[in-house]
């Protein structure tokens, strides 16, 4: 692996291989963040590019300590990530009890904080004078995608890396060549920030089918006395469907999106692109006024979903406000 194998992230990228090659790698670094933007990935690339024993600001892959970080067993990098909910003060306290054993190479001891942003008072306390005074020499890197939450004294004792959601089109590009079909990429691609996550939610079994309950119901939903209110609740919590409504409700924005998309001609966004025909005929049957009004039903649900409201209630007031 090396740094050209991640996608995009440049910014974040030149800064760690030029501390690298200027031999002023920090003690701690912060990188935030939207999920699934690469960081984990980025990570453990820099954890290998400070192993590495034959390049200077890059990993090999080829020698011993590319290897060992590659198949998960280098002695001297540590992974943590939330236990349930949290991340504790006892996996931090098992984090510096590992490293004030003595590192088995030149380098310093890399250990990486997925979720950093869900560690509990104590355990944050904890690492706070951990990062002060590491029993060894030591690299830190914490991931969150929520960095305002971090205690404000860690925050300043670390060194901020930047990640932004990578350009659509380069996921675009990517997922095509893995053979993902393009109108399934596009939704996934606008539902999530990161290559990673749109991976992760094309592999979920239900995703294709909750697109097509999606359509069916958005194109309901502009007939006369439709059926979609008594039939939306049967189909979606009788198949599973129920417990992914806030993937449901992206997917309603993104589908009114794309009729304002067409009266603006913008048609090169649309994400609902394998049906152009049938937006093509519909998106002058609303106002502009009222497909952004739509957007904001869908917005409202989901944050009603966030409030822990009841799924069938929620859809079934939403799909109600859509047909009145």
């Amino acid at each position: 692996m090396s740094f050209h194998d991640i996608l995009g992230q440049e910014d974040a990228k030149r800064l760690l291989q030029n501390a690298l090659r200027k031999d002023a790698v920090s003690h701690a670094y912060l990188f935030t963040g939207p999920s699934g933007s690469g960081q984990m990935k980025t990570a453990l690339m820099f954890a290998q590019a400070i192993f590495c024993t034959t390049c200077e600001d890059d990993a090999c892959g080829e020698c011993l300590e590319c290897r060992k970080v590659e198949h998960g067993n280098h002695p001297d990098l540590s992974l943590l990530k939330p236990d349930g909910a949290s991340i504790k003060i006892d996996q931090i306290r098992e984090l510096q009890r590992m490293f004030s054993y003595r590192s088995e190479g030149v380098n310093p001891k890399v250990y990486i904080i997925e979720g950093a942003d869900r560690m509990t008072v104590q355990a944050a306390n904890s690492l706070l004078k951990f990062l002060e005074e590491p029993p060894a020499p030591a690299v830190g890197i914490l991931i969150s995608d929520n960095s305002s939450s971090l205690l404000p004294t860690i925050q300043s004792r670390t060194q901020r890396i930047p990640f932004s959601p990578l350009h659509p089109d380069i996921m675009l590009q990517a997922l095509s060549s893995e053979g993902v079909p393009v109108p399934l990429a596009r939704c996934a691609v606008s539902l999530t920030s990161g290559l990673d996550g749109c991976r992760e939610l094309l592999a979920q079994n239900w995703f294709a089918e909750m697109r097509n309950l999606v359509l069916q119901l958005a194109k309901e939903s502009l007939g006369k006395g439709s059926s979609a209110v008594a039939t939306a609740g049967q189909k979606l919590f009788k198949s599973g469907l129920g417990e992914h409504l806030d993937i449901l409700f992206g997917m309603f924005h993104l589908w009114f999106k794309d009729m304002l998309y067409f009266l603006y001609r913008k048609h090169e966004s649309i994400v609902f692109i394998d049906q152009l025909d049938f937006i093509s005929r519909h998106a002058r049957q609303r106002s502009t006024e009222q497909w952004v009004a739509y957007m904001e039903f869908a917005a409202e649900s989901k944050g009603k979903l966030r409030s822990n409201a009841n799924a069938q209630l929620c859809l079934e007031q939403f799909l109600i406000r859509l047909e009145s």
